[in-house]
């Protein structure tokens, strides 16, 4: 038996003082050091406990920190959606995993050293960093479950705080960290590493093969299709492709390897097709409805992805549409439900001209159509998103008569739920569906019918989600996170 945790003392690693530095790569660099030394001191307590040994304190770390303090209202570009703070204050942000967010951290504390000309404060902030998370980065460790161990966890490490854990920031329902500091990210700490062990739970890939264009689809059918196309893209020396990753962690480097068969599949199977510099593509097969696209874009967003879009199926509503024409969505009619707390519905999600100029170029691209004969094939409009499947077999007249006075013209389940989580946390988004049933003039999905349709669409879109993927990657940051994303009292922060 060890002491209560009243009796027991804290013991905690040493720190160095907080220091100021005006070189973004020297403060991240601070950052590293921090947190390996935070996390080598809990996982060494930790796997010491689990080796036998009696606690003999509360052991304790400490999650590093960036604070940023200016005196003057600083005039910057007006067309920067990002990269500084509205007026003057202190700001703070607690940092975790500094190693997989590395360029990121450059990019932003440069920016805001050059858009505010002071320097940045790096240093040990006074919120604990839960074991759990710690853990995390030791593969060789794992925290049982509670009541498996001689010792009560809480008593002797600190542990995951969900009323800490929220998306309070980006919902604007925190306006101040409990120090009196401003936000200067919208993602605490805590939250990021709660998700980055979601993601490597629901996707079996690790956070650090995510690329920074994500597609959403919501079949295998794309799976097998996107793993065709990276072969294509590594027998190519030019391609800029270095690997693709499958689930599992499975890397892949040359065109003609094998890749393992995953015994148990994750619940969204997820794959990447990689570049150096992280601008490669990842396709995530979240399923069918609006919980799963819920989330998994609450997990992925906190990876700061450039842009995301859906790529999936959908019913349409119009008779003059055939099976397999396109539908690039302008307008979402918002009948998910599962985000109406964090995003009331009269909140409006608006396109960004970016992204639907990129996926109408990638369309015209692959199908070789464009101006008036582009829309034999493609409609732009509302879509609807609903939280039934089987919508078709209720009374039809209430839900028919509301899709009708929206003029949605094309109805799924994932696409407005995508979308409306971009919107929510400040990552560009689009959709781009390819109508497969038309449950409202009898065309409904059957099997013999299916098959073909899969066989001869399948390929083509999921080819122009990635040249649409492949546009916004060469387009620079400043354009593509627009400003339409950013709130009054905004993060600096991407």
């Amino acid at each position: 038996m060890i002491k209560s945790d009243a009796d027991l003392p804290v013991e905690t690693v040493e720190t160095p003082a907080a220091e100021f530095f005006s070189d973004p790569e020297k403060a991240v660099d601070r950052l590293c050091e921090l947190y390996m030394s935070a996390t080598g001191f809990l996982t060494a307590k930790f796997g010491a406990a689990l080796a036998g040994a009696t606690p003999t304190a509360r052991y304790r770390a400490f999650y590093p920190e960036i604070r940023l303090t200016t005196t003057t209202f600083a005039q910057v570009d007006s067309r920067l959606s990002f990269g500084h703070v509205a007026s003057p204050g202190t700001y703070s942000a607690t940092i975790t995993r500094p190693d997989l967010y590395r360029s990121y951290l450059k990019q932003q504390i440069r920016l805001l050293i050059e858009h505010h000309g002071v320097e940045v404060k790096i240093g040990a902030s006074d919120t604990p960093m839960p074991v759990h998370f710690a853990a995390a980065a030791d593969p060789e460790l794992t925290v049982p479950q509670d009541g498996a161990m001689s010792f009560t966890l809480r008593d002797v490490f600190d542990v995951p705080d969900l009323s800490t854990t929220n998306d309070d920031i980006v919902n604007g329902h925190s306006m101040t960290h409990p120090d009196g500091s401003n936000h200067l990210s919208g993602f605490t700490a805590q939250r990021i590493d709660y998700s980055l062990a979601r993601l490597a739970h629901y996707t079996a890939t690790d956070p650090e093969h995510f690329q920074n264009h994500v597609l959403f689809t919501n079949y295998q059918f794309y799976v097998e299709e996107f793993e065709g196309y990276a072969r294509q893209m590594l027998a190519d020396p030019d391609s800029g492709y270095t690997a693709f990753v499958s689930t599992g962690n499975h890397v892949l480097t040359d065109h003609d390897g094998p890749i393992p068969v995953t015994e148990k599949m994750p619940q969204m199977p997820t794959y990447h097709l990689k570049k150096a510099d992280g601008s490669g593509i990842t396709l995530v097969n979240i399923g069918v409805g609006p919980s799963n696209a819920k989330t998994a874009t609450d997990h992925i967003a906190v990876l700061r992805p450039h842009a995301w879009l859906m790529v999936g199926h959908c019913a349409g509503l119009r008779n003059s549409q055939s099976l397999g024409d396109f539908v690039l969505a302008h307008a979402y009619l918002r009948e998910d439900h599962v985000l109406d707390d964090d995003l009331p519905v009269w909140v409006p999600i608006p396109a960004l001209a970016e992204v639907q100029i990129a996926l109408e170029d990638a369309v015209e691209e692959v199908t070789e159509l464009e101006g008036y004969d582009l829309k034999r094939i493609m409609r732009t409009g509302t879509v609807a998103t609903i939280d039934n499947r089987n919508w078709e077999l209720r009374d039809q007249s209430g839900p028919v008569h509301r899709l009708s006075q929206s003029r949605a013209i094309a109805l799924d389940m994932e696409s407005a739920t995508i979308a409306a989580n971009g919107f929510r946390f400040r990552v560009p988004y689009g959709t781009l569906l390819c109508v497969s049933d038309k449950p409202l003039h009898g065309e409904l999905k059957l099997p013999g019918m299916a098959s073909e349709f899969y066989k001869t669409q399948v390929a083509r879109h999921l080819l122009i989600g990635i040249r649409a993927m492949e546009r916004l990657s060469e387009m620079p940051l400043e354009r593509l996170h627009s400003r339409k994303l950013r709130s009054f009292e905004e993060t600096a922060f991407l």
